[in-house]
């Protein structure tokens, strides 16, 4: 049996995203699964990976996802071997002039319960950015109170965020103008590499807008980071506007104290997190390494790149401290969570 077409629309603003959901349903003849309807269930993602088979429209199926939902995991979901669905669409509804403070927030959504995991959370923001870096057409709300200048920086910003996806001013008036928001959707596939993080880091960031306020840059630095002087650039320089406002960093970097191991960087607005990839010793002989030491990609408004990259390079070691090795590194103050371990004879 062929999987059946699934649109997924998501955006943390649910009253937007309920009325264009229901307007693109309408217009596309798809058959609406609205997000109060996935949202019962404590896995949303699969929820309407069950439902959606179901749909007896030959259009194939319009998922509303409720704000919990993270996009990454549907990707990953529907893209797995035998999926009964097919995701063609992603469409992140935002509102425009509420992005910069969306992506700036500090609190988390609160997951419902699972029988393997009574509750997790995460934070708001990244739930927010994730959405727009995974879509394939970003719909913005709202916008008719912005001036001209506030509306070209937003654009600009979503457009550096996900440089492959398509803009859409959304019309109040409604009608069939949405029905051709929908072009011949390209299934996804579990290697998404829409994000503009990622893109900066293939040397791929090639956004069709810009913007004076809106900036990017792809970091490079083989030497690992002083875990202290890290901390104290990200609390007491970068989160203070020094550089300008750094919304998205997200790559790959390496802490001296813990040189063996490569992490993951994932920042948005005012949260960041490090979390460990890949340890040396695990790798194959025909493995890669994902990175020497630091390769971020970072986006913002206002971005003093020279500085920032100086910055950035003053955390890492200096000459004389690389000299010194692993053994002396390993005695540097380290502020940042310990990362949990597992030991690989326990179940």
């Amino acid at each position: 049996m062929e999987p059946v077409d699934v649109v997924a629309v998501v955006g943390s603003c649910a009253p937007e995203r309920s009325l264009f959901a229901r307007e693109l349903a309408r217009e596309t003849g798809r058959m609406l699964v609205p997000a109060q309807r996935v949202g019962l269930s404590p896995d949303p993602v699969a929820e309407a990976v069950a439902i959606a088979p179901w749909t007896a429209r030959p259009a194939g199926a319009l998922v509303e996802f409720p704000e919990v939902t993270d996009v990454a995991e549907l990707t990953a979901a529907t893209a797995a071997p035998g999926s009964p669905v097919a995701l063609t669409g992603v469409l992140c509804v935002v509102d425009a002039g509420h992005l910069e403070a969306d992506l700036q927030r500090e609190d988390c959504v609160i997951h419902p319960g699972q029988p393997q995991l009574p509750w997790r959370q995460t934070a708001r923001a990244l739930l927010d950015v994730t959405s727009v870096e995974f879509a394939s057409l970003v719909v913005l709300v709202n916008w008719e109170p912005l001036a001209t200048r506030q509306l070209s920086t937003v654009m600009a910003l979503v457009n550096h965020l996900s440089p492959r996806a398509r803009l859409q001013l959304h019309r109040a008036s409604g009608g069939a103008w949405v029905g051709g928001l929908l072009r011949d959707g390209v299934r996804y596939d579990a290697a998404q590499e829409r994000a503009g993080w990622v893109t900066l880091l293939n040397d791929e960031h090639d956004p069709y807008m810009t913007d004076p306020r809106v900036g990017a840059l792809h970091y490079e630095n083989v030497r690992p980071l002083h875990p202290e002087r890290l901390a104290r650039l990200l609390d007491d320089r970068v989160e203070k506007g020094e550089f300008g406002t750094v919304l998205r960093s997200a790559g790959f970097c390496r802490f001296a104290t813990r040189s063996h191991v490569t992490a993951r960087w994932n920042h948005v607005g005012r949260m960041i997190a490090f979390s460990p990839l890949a340890r040396d010793e695990d790798l194959g002989e025909q493995d890669e390494l994902l990175a020497l030491g630091q390769d971020l990609g970072i986006i913002g408004l206002d971005l003093d790149v020279p500085a920032l990259t100086a910055a950035l390079d003053d955390a890492a070691l200096t000459d004389d401290e690389l000299a010194a090795g692993p053994t002396a590194w390993a005695e540097f103050r380290d502020p940042f969570p310990a990362w949990p371990t597992v030991d690989e004879h326990t179940d």
